[in-house]
């Protein structure tokens, strides 16, 4: 058989057990490769300048994995030592790189790493090789001068050394003023990196500078380019009546959105209703962004890059302009609204006995906030329950169900962290007035319930359906982590039974446990912590804290760029379900590389959301 050549091609041919490493010219031959040559040279050359293939000192080619070898994101700690993740996530434990063995790397870089040992139990230790791709190249941090150079002391404390600037890159920059330097040598064994001062942010103690700071550092971008905002201006403000062409029309139902006071990027609305005695029909609806942000277009490339809205103590830097987030994609009430609907059949054991994902129109009919809704069932607000008359049955059946689905979840093992959040309130200057806790009510509860069934529905249809695919995966914990959590569930009687593939439903019961003891929250923190983060990936292995076999994220389009994606895979799939091995090979490799920028994006803007909240609670204790 006669393959053309293909990336694909190659690695699968590299993958059989009975590979050992050939020249390039014998890979011509042996798999073999027809039609024009110069796509395989090119093809090879794309694999091993990614470090998905290794060339030799005798000149042949195999998979690093093969070869003691791991590619894939350093993660460095402030303490200076950092672990590689592999890109087979599943397949590898993550490997431990200490201090002296960095080579260079930088915190996110993605890197190809020797494995030399396995330290006690099942922690491999390695040295990183090779840097395939810096992450940060640019270091915000406070700039000092020395005689006739200066250098750049990082804000973060992960980039373990000063950058080293000459005079003549300076840029204006004076002691103790807040920078960005852009690296222009990257640090070499024992020599630091170089750098040049590309922006001077503010004078140490200047008003708003930290968390200025804070963005620049996370690369938050605070302004949209003109070309975007431009785009955004020729997205209409109404929807036309041939745009309903192929959507379910929906407008006569009393659908609502649930949100906070303050939300204005609304992108989910809800409906319940009775069938029967024991059966409910939810219907979760969701703005249809995928419509008006088409592939590759300027307002998608911009979305791709920001990844996700950042929501910090101060302000919002959103995903997409005003025009779409606020405006024709949010599902504001009393307006007509494209959405993607799912709608499930729903018994009262939360079981899902049937299912449907279409295009939709709606027209919402109330803009309910989770503190209309808390009064309303919590403490029989008769004045709002007269407001909103026509609605309010459903509300109670929403809360009926919300109940019966949060059962379902708990009986098979969801871990559910009720660490108390809070939320710092600004005066106008920005200041820090009051910090109080976030409410988590039954409102809350019911739209987060509602959210979870869709988001898996989704999941669960499109792995049936064999379509390459965006999950959202929570990976089981590390059994060294769970040990150590155990120890310390010990401490109180409280047994946590650890194995290599510990339960959900076990740490769930061991937590359960603690509720009410003083030390619940500090148990519950360092459960949370002994948990792997969930990320995006194409591979779906299930979400380890909730308990599901299939999960992805397809309610907040709005704000998330994987949401997004899963839009224009569900519009694609209702529009031919049928996928092609070539079409679907293709789609693979995209969807592999924006769920992995996605994850890395989404860490940049919890990390600077939490900063920022962190920064003001300090200001408000000072």
């Amino acid at each position: 058989m006669q393959a053309k050549s293909s990336k694909t091609t190659i690695l699968d041919f590299m993958r059989s057990s009975s590979y050992a490493p050939q020249t390039a010219e014998a890979l011509i031959e042996t798999i073999p490769i027809s039609g024009n040559l110069d796509h395989f040279w090119k093809d090879m050359l794309e694999l091993e300048e990614n470090g998905e293939i290794i060339k030799t000192r005798f000149g042949t080619y195999g998979l690093p994995e093969k070869m003691g070898l791991v590619v894939g994101r350093f993660q460095l700690t402030s303490k200076g030592f950092g672990f590689v993740i592999p890109d087979n996530k599943g397949e590898r434990p993550d490997v431990f790189i200490p201090p002296r063995a960095l080579g260079g790397a930088m915190n996110n870089d993605r890197v190809m790493a020797r494995v030399e040992s396995s330290s006690g139990g099942n922690k491999p230790e390695g040295e990183i090789i090779r840097i395939i791709t810096h992450a940060n190249n640019k270091i915000v941090g406070i700039f000092h001068q020395s005689g006739d150079f200066g250098f750049v002391t990082p804000d973060d404390k992960r980039i373990g050394q000063d950058i080293y600037i000459m005079k003549r890159h300076f840029g204006g920059a004076k002691t103790n003023q807040k920078v960005v330097a852009e690296i222009t040598e990257w640090p070499v064994e024992r020599r630091n990196a170089e750098g040049k001062i590309i922006e001077i942010l503010g004078n140490v103690g200047d008003v708003g500078l930290e968390i200025l700071s804070i963005i620049k550092q996370n690369d938050l971008p605070l302004e949209f380019p003109p070309q975007v905002i431009e785009a955004s201006k020729r997205v209409p403000k109404s929807i036309k009546q041939s745009e309903l062409e192929g959507r379910r029309d929906l407008r006569d139902l009393p659908i609502v959105t649930v949100d906070g006071d303050d939300a204005k990027d609304l992108d989910d609305a809800v409906y319940v209703k009775q069938l029967g005695k024991d059966e409910f029909l939810l219907g979760v609806h969701i703005a249809d962004v995928s419509y008006y942000v088409k592939e590759n277009a300027v307002l998608d490339k911009e979305a791709r890059e920001r990844g996700t809205s950042v929501y910090l103590v101060d302000r919002v830097l959103p995903m997409l302009p005003e025009r779409l987030s606020n405006g024709i994609c949010s599902l504001n009430a009393g307006e007509d609204r494209l959405t993607m609907s799912c709608e499930m059949h729903i018994d009262r054991k939360g079981r899902i006995l049937s299912y449907e994902i279409f295009p939709s129109v709606i027209h919402v009919r109330h803009r309910l906030s989770y503190r209309i809704v808390r009064e309303i069932l919590v403490n029989g607000d008769e004045e709002l329950a007269q407001k909103y008359e026509d609605v309010v049955p459903m509300l109670k059946m929403m809360e009926e169900l919300c109940l019966v689905l949060r059962k379902k979840r708990t009986t098979r093992g969801a871990i559910d962290f009720d660490l108390p959040e809070q939320k710092v309130i600004l005066d106008e200057q920005g200041r820090p007035v009051e910090i109080v806790q976030r409410i988590r009510s039954i409102a809350e509860s019911i739209i987060e319930e509602f959210m979870l069934a869709a988001n898996e529905t989704v999941a669960r249809h499109m792995f049936n359906q064999k379509w390459p695919f965006i999950y959202r995966v929570h990976d089981l914990p590390n059994e060294e982590k769970m040990k150590d959590l155990a120890k310390l569930l010990a401490n109180f009687n409280v047994k946590l039974k650890v194995s290599e593939e510990t339960k959900p439903g076990e740490v769930q019961k061991a937590l359960a446990e603690m509720a009410g003891k003083p030390e619940e929250r500090l148990v519950s923190t360092v459960a949370l912590r002994s948990l792997k983060q969930a990320v995006y990936q194409t591979e779906n292995i299930g979400h380890f804290g909730l308990a599901a076999e299939y999960y992805t994220h397809f309610t907040s389009p709005i704000r998330r760029y994987p949401d997004l994606i899963v839009h224009r895979l569900l519009h694609e799939w209702v529009s031919d379900p049928v996928m092609n091995d070539q079409k679907s090979e293709k789609l693979e490799l995209n969807l592999d590389a924006i769920a992995e920028h996605s994850s890395i994006r989404e860490r940049a803007a919890a990390e600077a959301e939490r900063a920022t909240v962190d920064l003001k609670k300090a200001e408000y204790m000072a």
